[in-house]
Order: C-alpha cells, then structure tokens, then sequence
C-alpha cells in the first residue's frame, strides 16, 4: 500500500473550521508537524481539501 508523508506547510490562521478540522482529524498539530498515512480515498479526501496548507510526499 502507498504511504504518504503529509507535512503542515502554512499556517491555520485563514482556514475555515472545516479545514482546521480536517488537519486536526489527519493528527497535524502545528506548522513543520508531519504524519504518515496510507493513501487510501478517505485520506487521499482529506489531503485534497487542505491541499493549500500542506505539502504531501510519498514514503518508499
């Protein structure tokens, strides 16, 4: 399975609720804060709705 390095690049000030929601739900806490998590649709969901205030990398 596909494993992703998901880094918090920007800060939360701007986002909407949903948004820091959704970085609170992936477990990224602050800027340069990262998680890996497989790739699947729920998480691939979830990156794209955030994708402005992370950076995503793809784990060998």
């Amino acid at each position: 399975m596909e494993v992703w390095k998901i880094k918090q690049v920007k800060s939360s000030n701007s986002a909407t609720k949903r948004q820091i929601a959704t970085l609170e739900a992936l477990g990224i806490r602050r800027i340069n804060h990262f998680v890996e998590k497989e790739a699947t649709p729920v998480i691939r969901g979830m990156v794209e709705k955030v994708r402005h205030l992370v950076s995503v990398e793809e784990v060998k």
